[in-house]
């Protein structure tokens, strides 16, 4: 057990679990529960839901699911014993000394520290001699050195062990090294050696400060050009942004997107510090996200080469599937963001203020960039042309935006607007239906539990796990009842191996006197703590009545002495006669 039981209940006592989501999420009281938009899926219409009389989040969405301290886990990307912490740290309550295990939570605060004493090696190496190649590229780029220092720019020199001798010197060991992944293990398992040779260097820092990874430009032709940290136990790539710890503070409910390290930095020398860029990756669901706890629009400003014009198209639906109104920077010749900047001498940052404030909106953008497909002086061109654009269009959410964008098109081509509103509407029941069947076949497979990672027995048992499901309801929720059921059914009678796990660590926590859900955190995985959540609100509708329950006690029954039919051909006569006796025992 991590923390003692009844730390935990305090925790969660002064942790209303509702003022705690409210710091993040927009809640409105619907009935009894309150509801907002989801904060770990990209979703339009509310589907999250914090249950204030039992003091839990669910997702209808998503399927997360959990307690304060899982959605503390989830939202600050923390594990348990830092997400106990932080909560602890709001409410005021001091920690229990020596009573649980907080090894990966030191091991993080290493890694952090690992990180911190590197980004400064870097930054000292940079104005030594061995980063004299290093500088000089940051000043060919036109960095001031104000410009340098605020971000902590460093340089790796080409010595393989330099920033691993310096850290063991520091008392660093090899092990938080390599979780840092600051250093790599040898080949021939004798030591290790540095991550980042002959690199200018970024280090990467979250909204707290922590400097979390780092990414490097390699100074010679080879690759890859930029190299990344690798995911440790304080970073994921596809969770976080370069500069967000700059941006949060700027003032701007705006965010300007950039492709990479040096448009951000360029584009923060001009004036602009609410720039942020993606690690070395696409822009994934989770960085939207996270965009929009900071801001209420983004401005796409990626490179305008067909690589960064497909990427454009790429982030505008994952953005606004997040929530986020988009608009496209529309930068002259062909130009990224730091190549403008520089090419208009001091006139560049209000260059770049112009064609920011002239930037339009991700629809507009769209259809521009369908006109360039299509021959718009001959009819066929602009039938075609048309035709897509009422698709785009007709995807829009707000009937508002439809409208606007149906009248400007109708009115510049002379088109009947009856026409093409009807054309919209054939796009707009044909998405409703492939919507529908998509609905469908995900249905299904929920259903029937194929794909189901978490739960692989769910398939091949389902009339068991189905039983088995709601017994775990119902001992939940009529924790009094355990003693009747452990008399009744034993965990060998299970037939699905996720769904024996609870019924075992349920039953006993509830007979030992505690709360069954009190540690679920801190016990089960996130996605297994959340499969619980969706059990009991899967059958938060359903009277579970004494005579249900023994219904459910019936079919787990049965079930427990079926044959699998692979277990057939190898019996003998008597074996099977057992058998057979056996199951009608059971039903008798």
């Amino acid at each position: 057990m991590a923390f003692p039981e009844g730390f935990i209940q305090e925790l969660k006592a002064r942790n209303d679990i509702t003022e705690v989501v409210s710091g993040y999420v927009s809640l409105r009281r619907r009935g009894r529960n309150m509801v907002g938009l989801c904060p770990f899926h990209g979703e339009k219409t509310p589907s999250f839901n914090v249950y204030t009389e039992d003091d839990h989040f669910y997702c209808f969405g998503c399927g997360a699911g959990g307690d304060v301290i899982s959605f503390i886990m989830r939202i600050e990307n923390l594990d348990y014993v830092d997400a106990v912490k932080l909560l602890a740290q709001r409410a005021g309550l001091e920690l229990p000394e020596n009573t649980y295990d907080d090894s990966m939570s030191k091991l993080r605060k290493r890694i952090f520290e690992a990180n911190r004493e590197a980004a400064r090696f870097y930054y000292k190496s940079l104005y030594e001699p061995v980063g004299r190649e290093g500088l000089d590229y940051l000043h060919g780029r036109m960095l001031s050195d104000r410009t340098i220092r605020h971000f902590g720019l460093g340089f790796a020199d080409d010595d393989w062990s330099s920033l691993t001798s310096h850290l063991k010197s520091l008392g660093f060991s090899e092990r938080e090294l390599t979780a840092a992944n600051l250093a790599v293990p040898r080949r021939s398992g004798n030591g290790v050696y540095d991550r980042f040779t002959n690199r200018v260097m970024f280090p990467i820092i979250d909204v707290r400060g922590n400097v979390i990874a780092f990414g490097g430009r390699i100074m010679t032709d080879q690759k890859p050009k930029y190299l990344n940290t690798s995911d440790t136990p304080v970073f994921k790539k596809s969770e976080n942004l370069f500069s967000l710890n700059n941006a949060k503070n700027s003032g701007s409910r705006t965010l300007l997107l950039c492709e990479g390290y040096m448009d951000v930095i360029a584009v923060s020398q001009a004036g602009f510090s609410n720039a942020v860029a993606t690690l070395g990756t696409a822009l994934t669901g989770s960085q939207a996200l996270l965009m929009k706890r900071y801001a209420d629009e983004v401005i796409i400003c990626y490179d305008a080469d067909e690589a960064g014009q497909k990427a454009t198209a790429r982030a505008i639906p994952i953005l606004r599937s997040a929530g986020l109104p988009v608009r496209v920077l529309n930068i002259p010749n062909g130009k990224d963001p730091d190549e403008f900047i520089r090419s208009q001498g001091a006139d560049g940052p209000e260059a770049f203020k112009r064609i920011v404030e002239r930037s339009g909106n991700d629809i507009d953008y769209q259809l521009q960039k369908l006109r360039s497909d299509y021959n718009l002086e001959a009819s066929d061109g602009k039938v075609a042309y048309l035709e897509a654009a009422a698709k785009l269009i007709s995807s829009l959410s707000s009937a508002i935006e439809q409208d606007v964008y149906a009248s400007k098109l109708c009115k510049e081509f002379g088109v009947d607007k009856v026409a093409f509103r009807s054309q919209m509407q054939r796009q707009i029941k044909r998405r409703s239906r492939e919507r529908y069947k998509k609905e469908q076949q995900q249905a299904r497979a929920q259903l029937s539990g194929r794909g189901d990672r978490l739960d692989t027995d769910r398939s091949k048992v389902p009339r068991s796990s189905s039983a088995e499901e709601a017994l775990l309801a119902y001992l939940l929720r009529s924790p009094d009842s355990a003693e009747h059921i452990a008399r009744e059914i034993s965990p060998e009678q299970f037939q699905n191996a996720l769904m024996r796990r609870y019924y075992q660590y349920f039953l006993s926590r509830i007979q030992d006197g505690k709360d069954a859900l009190n540690n679920l955190s801190a016990d089960f995985s996130a996605e297994e703590a959340a499969r619980v959540y969706q059990i009991l609100n899967k059958h938060s509708g359903v009277a579970l009545t004494k005579r249900s329950l023994e219904e459910i006690i019936k079919v787990i029954r049965e079930e427990s002495v079926k044959l699998k039919r692979e277990d057939v051909g190898g019996m003998s006569a008597e074996e099977l006669n057992a058998y057979l006796l056996k199951k009608r025992n059971t039903k008798n």
